[in-house]
């Protein structure tokens, strides 16, 4: 984990009502491991001082990039960040997924732009497979050709049908599933808690393996303030692990979601 001041090198619309900040970050960017976050400080927030965690969508030596949608103050200030301008980072956060088991079929699941914080996995898996994006629209798919570009199957599905097949992702996801050797499968998913807990709920009945990215609201990021704590189950019962620092991503058997 790292501090580092950095300078926005894009920041322009990028599909629908995302955009994309590419910052100049060469301290942070080569740290990167898929799946892990940054805490960025949004300047013109006043007396809302907390960073504000985001996952990261690209990184290499030379900086980071990440996919964002303006739903709150904080993001709408965001928006308002300019080329050049200079923003203080905090990163990468997080234990990011796993190294991949080579004999099973990758499998990525996404909701909204969760498939944003899949894609430097796909970009570093040597065997490529499957990719399930679920969003509102066609509009709330993102990085469709990306993914296919890297040599992925993307399967979308839409809320409203516009893209894809119409429902929830779950609803490509299950006839596909039914039909695999399940056991053979290493599921990486990200999105809104209700897909995760969808797909972790599928992976325990089923007994195939699932890595989740928990969606939390998180104040400090680093462990301390314990504001996006989770129950985990142990061999003795449960205790609380912290999605900052103990995840974002932990394995489906793990997680004792709240009814």
């Amino acid at each position: 984990m790292k501090q580092e001041l950095t300078q926005v090198i894009e920041h322009d619309n990028f599909q629908g009502e995302y955009r994309i900040l590419r910052l100049a970050a060469p301290v942070v960017g080569p740290l990167v491991q898929p799946g892990q976050f940054l805490h960025l400080e949004v300047p013109q927030l006043g007396e809302r001082i907390l960073r504000r965690p985001f996952s990261i969508y690209q990184a290499d030596a030379s900086g980071v990039a990440v996919l964002y949608k303006a739903v709150g103050r904080g993001t709408e200030a965001m928006a308002k960040i300019k080329t050049g301008d200079e923003v203080n980072i905090i990163g990468p956060l997080g234990n990011g997924y796993p190294p991949a088991d080579a004999s099973k079929t990758p499998v990525l699941v996404a909701g909204g732009y969760g498939n944003a914080a899949l894609y430097i996995l796909a970009q570093r898996l040597e065997k490529k497979g499957i990719a399930f994006f679920g969003g509102r629209s066609a509009l709330d798919i993102l990085l469709v050709k990306e993914f296919e570009a890297l040599g992925w199957d993307v399967r979308p599905t839409t809320d409203d049908g516009s893209l894809g097949i119409q429902g929830l992702v779950t609803d490509a996801f299950d006839p596909w599933a039914a039909e695999q050797d399940v056991q053979s499968l290493e599921v990486f998913c990200c999105g809104p808690n209700p897909m995760l807990k969808a797909i972790g709920e599928r992976a325990i009945e089923r007994d195939f393996t699932a890595w989740l990215s928990l969606d939390k609201n998180m104040a400090c990021g680093v462990g301390a303030c314990l504001t996006c704590v989770i129950k985990r189950k142990t061999e003795d019962g449960w205790e609380w692990a912290r999605c900052c620092k103990d995840g974002p991503i932990f394995e489906s058997r793990e997680i004792l979601w709240e009814e």
